[in-house]
């Protein structure tokens, strides 16, 4: 047996005003599109802003359906279209807001387990981490170098 031990790294930001201008400028455009969700079941909302290479700023929201697996979350919604509409452009960062309808979310909350999945598989396909930011309605900011640092054990193309 060999004991396997492993080690993360994350910036935490007491609120948006540390953040530069810029990542305050991206987590804005999260801000505002989650405000846009479509969450009436779960009443969960959810924006997600990536900044590409160019400059170029793609968002998503949640996308909620009566048949719930038929749904789908932030930040696949935005890095799909920008995977389609962009598919030659680095991705850069991606910055993640979340609120509830029924109560006050103030801890940071990081991207699902699907939603990991498909930012791993960019961060694979174009050979370089995306930065992540993410939060709730309000308060504090976790910063991420990359997926790979909030998933170390992974599933890529090597494990085809």
């Amino acid at each position: 047996m060999k004991e396997i031990k492993l080690t993360t790294t994350f910036l935490e930001y007491q609120s948006l005003s540390e953040l530069s201008a810029k990542d305050q400028e991206l987590m804005q455009a999260a801000i505002e599109v989650r405000k846009k969700a479509y969450a009436p079941y779960s009443q969960f909302r959810v924006g997600a802003a990536i900044l590409l290479e160019d400059g170029t700023i793609v968002v998503g929201s949640n996308q909620e359906n009566a048949a719930f697996p038929s749904g789908l979350c932030a930040e696949r919604t935005a890095i799909f279209y920008a995977g389609a509409t962009h598919p030659n452009v680095a991705m850069v960062s991606i910055a993640i807001s979340a609120s509830s309808d029924v109560k006050t979310t103030t801890t940071p909350i990081p991207p699902c387990g699907a939603c990991r999945q498909a930012i791993l598989e960019y961060e694979d396909k174009q050979a370089r981490p995306i930065r992540m930011l993410f939060m709730g309605a309000e308060g504090a900011v976790i910063e991420s170098p990359s997926l790979i640092n909030i998933l170390p054990f992974h599933f890529d193309k090597n494990s085809l």
